[in-house]
């Protein structure tokens, strides 16, 4: 009877030790280079004495620009564009189905034209 049962097959837990791509994306996010200290105390000695010119500019960027646009201008540049070559194909493509969807679609409204008036206005 033993013999006559199938066997169950163990589960594998994965380890918890590595990280998951998620968690590896997530990190690489949050880590920002550090600016050096030689070019951040160089740029304060120039623009030291004007820095109150750019606390207003600093505050229009920080509060009145969306976060969502600095966000998808970031996005746009991680895009990898086609080349003019694709894109001339592409756009061919796209303009020849225009061209022939919509032959297709005003030959058939113009017999259902005609095939409409003859039935029911029986001219």
């Amino acid at each position: 009877m033993a013999e006559d049962q199938p066997t169950k097959k163990k589960r594998r837990l994965r380890s918890t030790a590595s990280e998951t791509v998620r968690e590896k994306a997530r990190s690489s996010e949050t880590t920002k280079p550090k600016k050096s200290g030689k070019v951040r105390t160089a740029l304060a000695k120039v623009f030291g004495p004007v820095a109150f010119i750019f606390q207003p500019i600093r505050w229009l960027g920080r509060y009145l620009v969306p976060r969502y646009f600095k966000q998808a201008f970031a996005e746009l540049k991680n895009i990898t564009w086609p080349s003019r070559k694709q894109a001339r194909q592409l756009t061919t493509a796209v303009v020849l189905f225009a061209i022939v969807f919509g032959a297709l679609v005003s030959s058939l409204d113009y017999g259902l034209d005609k095939v409409f008036k003859k039935v029911f206005l029986k001219e």
